[in-house]
């Protein structure tokens, strides 16, 4: 049996290995390194690949939120609702910016914003809703828009973990994740669904004249070379980066179906165990997996944890310490909010290794040891 990752990006790139090997040295051969016709042509076709007018590359998923908050003139004092059940970068750049996250519960199911906490977070100072799709499943668009529509609110989605998602609204009509609020944010770390060979992000946008402000923003708030118009940073894709990830996109969904044939299998290891529930699929969308996490109930999970990584199992658990206990919060309030299912799911939850090079030997091996544990 092949050794055990939670993602195996080395066996990934030897399987495109030519492919990009000479795309790297093409762009280094051509010396330009920053921007240029590889960083545009790819910027193109993740916006033909979204059906969104603008992408607006970046130098990673955490600028990437940071510069949609700036673009949308969000300002010290704001607020933003927000999952504290997230990775922290979600809400680590509005405190930057002096904005303050009122963060609001999750649904036990989806792991994302539950709609009904979002109606009753919003006060006067309310401006955005930063809804995340995490572990690869939307959170509920359709009502969140709804809400944002009818409190003339901003919604910038946080689809680092959702990239390839499809949601499909009641009316029958469907988009991708990331395109279905305002500004849509995404990160290209080499563990993503679709990653990198270091890092990487993305806006996207149907808004020209918000699409002209990220693009400025990112660019040291240029309008043109060395006329700065607004207040911005640094922060670019390399061509080395989208020369990778042009290659890689071009098998998005492919990656996306084998991580679902993954998913399948370990959803039949666990199928009718009372202790484990395995990830929920809404039937309007398409879970992508970036990861596959279970809840487990009546099991000691940080024992499971050292179970597995005794036996060579790889597992994380994502997030052992939600967004609102972290100290960096404590200014902001952050321990004054009470979120049981959010205190729940960080008790309870375990992820095992999901990646497009898992094989069946290597996942009856990781279900065998899962189960040993939890039925002995």
């Amino acid at each position: 049996m092949k050794p055990l990752q939670m993602v195996d990006t080395k066996t990934q790139y030897q399987k495109i290995k030519t492919e990009v090997d000479a795309a790297v040295i093409g762009v280094l051969e051509s010396s330009m390194f920053i921007g240029g016709k590889v960083v545009n042509d790819f910027a193109t076709d993740l916006a033909d690949y979204h059906k969104s007018k603008h992408c607006i590359p970046c130098a990673n998923g955490t600028d990437a939120l940071q510069i949609a908050m700036m673009a949308l003139g969000l300002q010290p004092g704001d607020e933003v609702i927000t999952p504290s059940f997230t990775y922290i970068a979600t809400v680590e750049v509005a405190a930057l910016l002096n904005i303050k996250p009122i963060f609001v519960e999750v649904n036990k199911q989806t792991f994302c914003l539950d709609p009904e906490a979002i109606e009753k977070a919003i006060t006067p100072k309310t401006k955005a809703i930063i809804p995340v799709h995490l572990y690869g499943h939307a959170a509920d668009m359709e009502k969140i828009m709804a809400i944002a529509t009818k409190h003339n609110l901003f919604v910038i989605e946080d689809n680092a973990q959702g990239i390839g998602c499809t949601y499909t609204f009641t009316d029958g009509t469907s988009k991708k994740t990331g395109t279905i609020g305002h500004i849509g944010c995404t990160s290209f770390y080499p563990s993503k669904n679709l990653g990198a060979f270091g890092d990487g992000g993305a806006m996207f946008t149907d808004d020209d004249e918000l699409a002209n402000k990220l693009r400025m923003i990112a660019s040291h708030g240029q309008s043109k070379r060395y006329y700065h118009d607004v207040v911005g940073c640094n922060s670019r894709l390399d061509a080395v980066q989208a020369a990778v990830l042009t290659i890689k996109l071009r098998r998005l969904d492919n990656y996306i179906l084998a991580r679902r044939k993954a998913a399948d299998f370990y959803d039949a290891a666990f199928a009718n165990n009372e202790k484990i529930t395995t990830p929920f699929r809404a039937a309007n969308q398409q879970h992508v997996f970036h990861q596959y996490t279970l809840q487990l109930t009546n099991v000691n999970r940080d024992e499971l944890s050292q179970y597995l990584t005794d036996n060579g199992v790889p597992n994380m658990i994502y997030y052992p310490v939600p967004a609102h206990k972290q100290k960096m919060f404590d200014a902001f309030g952050g321990s004054n909010f009470n979120l049981p299912i959010t205190d729940l799911l960080t008790d309870c939850v375990i992820s095992l290794p999901i990646h497009t090079e898992l094989d069946e030997e290597q996942q009856t091996f990781i279900t065998t040891k899962v189960l040993e544990f939890i039925n002995k």
